[in-house]
């Protein structure tokens, strides 16, 4: 593979850093002829490379970026494992600086703190960048400090012999479907937002995820379409068959998911859009809306691309499961899709917190005319915009209208959110009440069978 890419003379590392939609276009590409080849680009490329660019202080980059970019220096992305995986926080591998030898000391101190699922490193990988607890010694000398999580470049093989280097075990985990003066500083003030810019790496994983979901959603609606026009079945007597596609049932699992393909193909697009203009403003606010919207695209895309994968294969028929279709290469290799940089339904809980954050940031200030002013405000827009789905018209220049899709979604997201606030203040009153009054312990009033189970 990585001689194929040399000889095609793709250099896409400057775009990670330069214009990010062209990397996502050459990922999507990729991916779209092979998902093995879109993920190896992504992990080289994206995550690998990525984490040096942005991670990296000018040192590594000067070191590394023509290696990575050559693809001399093929490397991985070491952040999960084997008992850690969202929750980064709580990684147990440990990066110890030693001021008597001016270097770190990586060190994993159990089992659970194996780096695990690290694409690349079985094979090809020189180099990765672990994630590991930076502990520094203690102002006083005794004990250390932990300075939160933090990136390291490590070797992992000879770059001419490419044997394992002394310190690094590579095994198979199953198959799958700059100089240091001994002070600390950094730009980011505390271990949150050191945090915060670490996990900031994974953002650009979601924002290739989506769009890579995407093509291969676009490759399956192409050949489950194409199928359905061209075979034919049935039709009136003593006359030519029908095209499937003709058909109500193969419209209506196949016509809502085109549509859908679209919307996928125009929001991934505008994820692109201002992901780049994230990387070139740095804007605070920025980050924050592409934080949430990469999280939530990435979630919803793949999770919608995996069930409509199983569509597609069941319009094609039995012709559906012929390896030349593609279908199951496309489901195994994209299945995975759903936990790369973050499990959907973590990620979904993500982007829930954050909404409800920005609504109860509505309320901060605690006086009268915070709230008077909030349900003022909902008030005016109820009374002059009732449910915009069922009132209004119902004439297609009006249905097709980008404002009134708007104001249908604002509406709908409005009241979700005030619901979900409403039940979320509920139960933590419940708990808080419980917490102060527990209830007395009523074991023997459940029946046996569920008390043996």
């Amino acid at each position: 593979m990585y001689g194929l890419i040399k000889e095609a003379g793709i250099r896409p590392l400057k775009y990670v850093v330069e214009d990010p939609g062209k990397y996502f276009a050459i990922v999507e590409a990729a991916g779209a002829v092979d998902i093995s080849l879109g993920i190896k680009l992504g992990v080289q490329y994206s995550l690998w490379g990525g984490s040096v660019i942005n991670l990296g202080t000018k040192k590594h980059k000067d070191k590394y970026f023509e290696g990575i970019d050559s693809l001399d220096y093929p490397g991985c992305f070491a952040m999960t494992e084997l008992h850690h995986g969202s929750n980064v926080q709580g990684l147990q591998t440990v990066a110890t600086f030693d001021p008597i030898t001016d270097e770190f000391i990586i060190n994993t101190p159990s089992d659970g703190a194996i780096k695990w699922w690290i694409g690349n490193a079985a094979v090809h990988g020189k180099f990765a960048s672990v994630f590991a607890k930076l502990m520094l010694p203690a102002q006083d000398a005794k004990g250390v400090s932990d300075m939160g999580v933090h990136a390291f470049i490590v070797p992992l093989r000879d770059l001419k012999t490419h044997q394992e280097l002394p310190g690094i075990e590579i095994h198979d985990c199953g198959h799958k479907m700059c100089p240091w003066d001994g002070k600390y500083t950094s730009s980011l003030p505390t271990i949150n937002k050191r945090f915060a810019a670490t996990l900031g790496e994974l953002v650009g994983g979601r924002v290739s995820l989506a769009s890579s979901s995407t093509s291969i959603l676009k490759v399956a609606n192409a050949i489950a379409i194409r199928y359905s026009l061209l075979r034919q079945q049935f039709g009136p007597p003593n006359q030519p068959e029908v095209s499937i596609l003709d058909y109500q049932s193969q419209q209506h699992k196949l016509m809502p998911m085109l549509a859908s393909t679209y919307a996928f193909h125009f929001a991934t697009s505008y994820l692109v859009e201002i992901y780049s203009q994230m990387k070139t403003t740095h804007a605070e606010q920025l980050v924050g809306d592409v934080h949430g919207l990469s999280a939530g695209l990435k979630a919803y895309v793949t999770s919608y691309t995996a069930k409509s994968l199983s569509v597609c294969r069941e319009a094609c028929g039995g012709h559906g499961y012929a390896a030349v279709n593609r279908f199951g290469i496309l489901r195994n290799d994209h299945d995975i899709f759903q936990t790369f940089e973050g499990d959907n339904t973590v990620l979904l809980q993500q982007v829930a917190a954050d909404l409800l954050k920005q609504y109860k940031q509505k309320f901060q200030g605690g006086t009268l005319a915070v709230t008077w002013n909030y349900l003022r405000e909902s008030m005016n827009t109820y009374l002059s915009q009732p449910n915009p789905v069922t009132a209004r018209w119902e004439g297609v220049e009006h249905l097709r209208d980008p404002k009134f899709q708007l104001d249908a979604f604002r509406y709908r997201t409005s009241r979700l959110l005030q619901k979900s606030h409403i039940e979320s203040v509920i139960l933590a009153k419940f708990i808080e009440t419980v917490e102060k009054y527990p209830p007395k312990p009523r074991l023997q009033n459940i029946p046996s069978f569920f008390i043996s189970f």
